[in-house]
């Protein structure tokens, strides 16, 4: 018989948040695939967890998933951890879960920790609906591109960022989403948390002063409301929809965006923008 794959979710900083099931697999596999052997092994030590460990990352994922996938044939159990929180989610895992599927090797999710889950819950922004974006792109014109992309998500939007692009990240935000509410959540969980909400052109300005003393692991939520900004009662419909299609809308995408910022329905903008376009 096989053996299992196990995605065990570990801390994202305190090191008690994690599970007893967390631990008692960790302590039960034949092996653990670690993002960083050196920084599982602290937390191993600390639940005094014995088992073999691997590095898996993402410099070695496909090699490695291989060589994984023949140990789980021969009856191995295997775990997965990445650094901190859930493994697959913006870290190793997706290529070795898919392989394993393929073989007809269970995969066992250990549920726990996630930073994107932890910040959203205390962001105080909507959660009924959300998108997770992962990472944006490094380089400004494919990272404004991508936002770009989202305006129109109906839910929460919700990045990883790294500190040093973190004020240029919330710029672009601005700029490309229009004025929104946003919250910044680093360090969660560990001595120096931080969750600060404000508005995005506030928390661009805050971080872009800060700079140089960002530090740490940092999740960035923006609301998908614009607020209401100053229009011109003199703004048409027309106006506003050829604006927000040239920035890369779709025309419902852009009607309806139109609509929000003039206090319209959509009905009422669909029938304003048919007498602007054919007047008699």
């Amino acid at each position: 018989m096989p053996g299992s794959l196990y995605l065990v979710a570990t801390p994202i900083g305190n090191l008690a948040d994690i599970t007893h099931r967390a631990v008692q697999v960790l302590k039960d596999v034949d092996l653990i695939a670690c993002e960083d052997t050196r920084h599982t092994n602290k937390l191993l030590n600390h639940y005094g967890v014995t088992t073999k460990t691997i590095s898996y990352h993402e410099h070695n994922e496909q090699q490695r998933a291989e060589h994984l996938i023949e140990k789980l044939k021969d009856g191995s159990n295997i775990a997965v951890v990445s650094d901190a929180g859930t493994p697959s989610i913006s870290d190793p895992g997706f290529r070795l879960v898919r392989a394993a599927i393929e073989n007809d090797i269970a995969v066992v999710p250990v549920p726990g920790p996630s930073a994107l889950i932890s910040a959203l819950i205390a962001a105080g922004l909507p959660t009924d609906e959300f998108f997770f974006a992962g990472f944006l792109p490094s380089r400004p014109n494919a990272r404004r591109a991508r936002l770009a992309e989202l305006q129109s998500v109906p839910g929460t939007l919700i990045f990883y960022e790294a500190p040093h692009r973190l004020a240029a990240t919330l710029k672009d935000a601005f700029e490309i989403l229009g004025e929104r509410e946003a919250v910044v959540a680093r360090e969660l969980t560990k001595l120096h948390e931080e969750i600060r909400r404000g508005r995005l052109s506030q928390l661009a300005v805050d971080y872009a002063d800060r700079k140089k003393d960002i530090r740490g692991e940092i999740v960035v939520l923006i609301d998908r409301e614009v607020i209401g900004v100053a229009i011109k009662p003199t703004t048409s419909i027309a106006t506003l929809v050829d604006q927000y299609e040239q920035s890369g809308l779709d025309h419902r995408a852009a009607l309806k965006k139109a609509a929000r910022e003039l206090g319209l329905s959509r009905a009422e903008a669909y029938r304003q923008l048919i007498v602007l376009k054919n007047p008699r």
